[in-house]
């Protein structure tokens, strides 16, 4: 939980440093949104690879190497004079290292260490995840203002290198590698211990996609979490805040909403997680997105330089709606192509999201510059919602339940 809370945190930084790099390189919105667009592709892409990864070398090993290569990244920030440097040290070597600790690592440890409960385990570390991300920000954004952008990105590189030896002390990689049984394991019906793969985590990792490819269920799931990327990583963490500032409020503001979102995420991802493991995920993922198309119509009327109750609404039901999705998603992940396929094809999914984030964090930004507003933006999006909400209609029910369908045939 600490590292995913961590990563969610270090990663999503840069869009509360876009107007002090501004004001200082004299760099223009759509070069700074085009470093943040890059963060978030190599961000997602960076997950199915990961996976496969913790699967062949073990999870331990890399986690500690995307801490450090954060660390890395971030801490080499300061010294940079030019925008293709930010798009190199955040773009790729923070986006690679906090990649390794998105949500497809939380994946693998609810389903190597739980049985029961796994939706509502996934669901407190999506919102963990969420929390980290809003939550953070209004500590970069007071440090950005009173000490400068270089302090912050200090701070976020000190943090990372001190989360290291955390993990590298406590983690374990699988229940049986302490002596322990997964979480709600019948001792008459143990879980195997999944096989190490033979392949490497490359050939592992796209050999899931090309298989995956051939299934509705696939697509389905990667046009959804691509969708939900856009609207809310792409669109409202990248861009909330420069949104808010052209209506007149403060970005301190501005800042201190989007981790209120984060508090009531965290209610909401829970209770999502809850709900995962009692009803039809396919049906909770059609309520979520369209409510969260509905709730994006109105943003841009409930913008201004003070918060007026109306904004408050907005902010408790879109909180309780920025990740819900993460649950259900993983759920049917591992109805539709099986426990043991499940994070990798997690992963695939969540590169998706990633990649709907920065083709939104771009496109935002491009909307502002042309037209002046951020409405279109939001439009936009909701509609995009909707069309996911749409699409799930046909999705299916898994023809053979998740714990039984068989094993992905070696690869030599």
């Amino acid at each position: 939980m600490l590292a995913l809370v961590a990563g969610a945190a270090f990663r999503s930084t840069t869009g509360a440093l876009f107007e002090p790099m501004e004001t200082e390189f004299g760099w223009t919105r759509s070069g700074t949104s085009g470093a943040v667009t890059l963060n978030l592709i190599v961000y997602g892409l960076t997950a199915p690879f990961a996976a496969a990864a913790m699967e062949r070398l073990g999870v331990k090993r890399v986690v500690l190497a995307g801490l450090g290569l954060t660390a890395l990244g971030s801490g080499l920030t300061v010294f940079m004079t030019e925008l293709w440097q930010l798009w190199i040290l955040w773009g790729l070597f923070v986006g690679v290292g906090t990649g390794v600790m998105a949500l497809v690592f939380g994946s693998i440890v609810a389903n190597r260490w739980f049985v029961r409960h796994r939706g509502l385990v996934m669901g407190i570390f999506s919102g963990g995840n969420a929390c980290g991300q809003l939550v953070f920000l209004p500590l970069i954004v007071a440090l950005a203002e009173h000490e400068g952008w270089r302090a912050a990105a200090l701070a976020t590189a000190l943090v990372a290198a001190a989360i290291i030896p955390f993990v590298a002390r406590y983690f374990a990689d699988s229940p049986h590698a302490v002596g322990l049984r997964p979480y709600g394991e019948e001792p008459e019906n143990p879980v195997p211990t999944p096989a190490k793969p033979q392949v490497s985590p490359a050939r592992l990792a796209l050999r899931v996609l090309r298989e995956s490819l051939a299934r509705r269920p696939f697509w389905i799931l990667l046009f959804t979490f691509w969708v939900c990327g856009w609207s809310t990583n792409g669109l409202i963490q990248t861009h909330f805040i420069p949104a808010a500032h052209d209506h007149g409020m403060p970005a301190t503001t501005a800042a201190g909403l989007l981790a209120l979102i984060g508090v009531f995420d965290l209610i909401g991802t829970v209770a999502s997680g809850w709900l995962t493991d009692r009803f039809n995920p396919a049906i909770l993922l059609v309520c979520y997105y369209a409510l969260r198309g509905l709730s994006l119509v109105f943003v841009n009327s409930l913008l201004g330089p003070s918060i007026e109750p109306p904004l408050w609404v907005f902010i408790v039901f879109y909180g309780l709606d920025w990740v819900a999705t993460v649950p259900p998603t993983a759920a049917l992940c591992r109805e539709h192509f099986g426990i043991e396929r499940a994070s990798v094809v997690f992963g695939w999914v969540f590169a998706s999201h990633m990649v709907g984030a920065g083709v939104a964090a771009a496109t935002a930004g491009w909307l502002r510059e042309t037209t002046g507003s951020y409405h279109p933006a939001w439009i936009s999006a909701a509609v995009l919602c909707w069309l996911a909400a749409a699409s799930l209609f046909w999705l299916r029910k898994a023809a053979v339940p998740q714990e039984n369908q068989p094993s992905p045939a070696p690869v030599h």
